[in-house]
């Protein structure tokens, strides 16, 4: 298998307004260090993968608005391969988008597609995992998803369950099965043939091109008419955002497309989607309270995640038990972790506030 054949496309456009206030409009999730690691989302990504693909050949296509933004945080990256959309529409056109303009770089490229915000504990094991599907993409018409294997039967996620097959190492999707009810994901976990969809794929780009045709024509039509990698890219693809379907990819196409195959994975996987998340992943002390900061005194407290943006700042916290604490220049928010899935409504709150623009 040809290492130059082999692509990736971090996709970092999301907002991540449920990590507010850490999180905004103007500096999102994926560009913060949300575990405290030295190291934001974005970057861990790129760290990862970089052990299998070389700099030249990985991209970003986030919001125009955070261009400047992934090239601070990846100067390892050439320039011209961060890429910005002109405005959000899921995951079917940002794919098409980043399809068209690595095969216009190479026709014959593999490529995987990674979400900028995800925690991969097990980082061997995930490279091994892309390895294989490389090669299966490179020799195969097949469209390759991660599945991860579930450890408790969570709403949150969506399920991939495949066909059994003795001794393999991958397995042909039967079904998608998007957030089912806990009682659903009970039965899912019980059978043994369900896996959680990270949201990672790897394809050949001829043969997630002619899916594309075959589910999403219109779409691909738009997209095809551009000149990638030239000075009129970026007019083509201003004129053709606004008229393209906002879809997803999976709902569009691999839920759809009978050749979409599963590799099984346990990877230490976590998409980070709450603070609730981040708190089962990040270091705690022995009351069970996450935080990193020396200037940080708990008393009586015990299950809490705290955040504060300034690192020299004290903070004392008396009699909490299970609450999210995060402090930033503009913003404080305390509420209690299992409320954690209100916090897009603060937020929606606080827009209606005579001066709530200046919160966000």
């Amino acid at each position: 298998m040809s290492q130059s054949n082999n692509y990736c496309v971090i996709m970092a456009g999301g907002i991540g307004s449920r990590f507010w206030p850490m999180s905004t409009q103007k500096f999102p999730k994926q560009f913060q260090d949300i575990l405290g690691t030295g190291r934001t989302m974005i970057q861990q990504t790129y760290d990862r993968i970089s052990q299998i693909i070389s700099k030249e050949n990985i991209y970003v296509i986030t919001n125009k608005e955070y261009i400047q933004l992934s090239q601070q945080q990846l100067p390892e990256i050439p320039s011209e391969n961060i890429v910005g959309e002109p405005m959000m529409k899921n995951t079917a056109a940002c794919n098409i988008y980043m399809i068209n303009k690595i095969a216009a770089k190479n026709p014959d490229a593999n490529m995987i597609v990674l979400p900028a915000d995800h925690l991969i504990l097990k980082e061997n094991t995930f490279l091994k995992k892309v390895e294989l599907a490389f090669s299966l993409a490179e020799k195969n018409d097949f469209l390759i998803t991660l599945g991860i294997t579930p450890t408790r039967p969570d709403t949150g996620y969506g399920y991939i369950q495949f066909v059994e097959k003795k001794n393999a190492t991958y397995f042909k999707v039967k079904t998608f099965t998007e957030k089912p009810d806990l009682e659903i994901a009970k039965t899912f976990l019980e059978s043994g043939d369900f896996l959680w969809n990270a949201g990672i794929f790897v394809w050949n780009v001829k043969s997630i091109y002619r899916a594309f045709e075959e589910f999403l024509p219109e779409m691909t039509q738009h997209f095809t008419n551009c000149e990638y990698n030239s000075s009129q890219e970026d007019n083509c693809i201003e004129s053709i955002y606004p008229k393209v379907a906002k879809v997803s990819i999976d709902t569009a196409i691999l839920e759809k497309a009978q050749n979409v195959y599963v590799i099984p994975a346990d990877l230490g996987w976590s998409d980070l989607g709450t603070w609730t998340s981040v708190y089962e992943n990040a270091e705690k002390d022995e009351e069970k309270n996450a935080f990193k900061s020396k200037h940080i005194l708990a008393y009586n407290s015990n299950g809490n995640i705290i955040r504060i943006k300034n690192s020299n700042k004290a903070l004392v916290v008396d009699g909490l038990n299970n609450y999210i604490i995060v402090d930033t220049e503009k913003a404080l928010l305390i509420c209690p972790r299992e409320n954690d899935q209100l916090i897009k409504e603060y937020v929606s709150d606080l827009k209606n506030l005579k001066k709530g623009e200046k919160f966000m």
